[in-house]
């Protein structure tokens, strides 16, 4: 019995390992800590991005979607936000974790540098802040999705 639940918990150190080592381990489909939208994180060569895919209120009151209306640059307001790309540039830097990246906050129209780590398979931990990692907020965003 007791070399069973060791052998089980060998395994499952050995799996987080493994996950907290791999580089496209945060691929996939992540809801925010809120639960009002979900980010797709995929790969462009060695960068990690991210996309709005789902919004829990994707439409105004008059039925259309949802914009970026709090964008700074007024041309740029029109843009769904469905669809947009609000994670940019991230670098994996090895322990499960990704830094060196901007996130974009539709809700307050800014961009903040940005680090993400993999607390383990289904836990990210997304830190956006101005200028060093010691002034920010950190969101707990929860997997949906793992890409195939």
């Amino acid at each position: 019995m007791k070399k069973t639940l060791l052998t089980s918990l060998l395994l499952l150190a050995v799996i987080g390992l493994a996950s907290a080592n791999n580089p496209d381990a945060v691929l996939g489909v992540w809801k925010n800590g809120e639960g009002t939208g979900m980010v797709q994180i995929y790969k462009k060569g060695d960068q990690y991005y991210g996309r709005v895919v789902w919004l829990k209120v994707p439409n105004n009151p008059d039925g259309t979607p949802r914009t970026d209306i709090n964008n700074p640059d007024e041309k740029l307001r029109s843009r769904p936000l469905k669809g947009l790309e609000n994670l940019r540039n991230f670098k994996y830097v090895g322990d499960g974790q990704w830094e060196a990246g901007q996130i974009y906050d539709p809700k307050t129209g800014n961009d903040y540098s940005c680090e993400m780590k993999l607390v383990d398979d289904n836990t990210l931990e997304v830190r956006g802040y101005i200028g060093v990692s010691l002034f920010g907020r950190t969101d707990v965003w929860k997997r949906q999705v793992r890409k195939a």
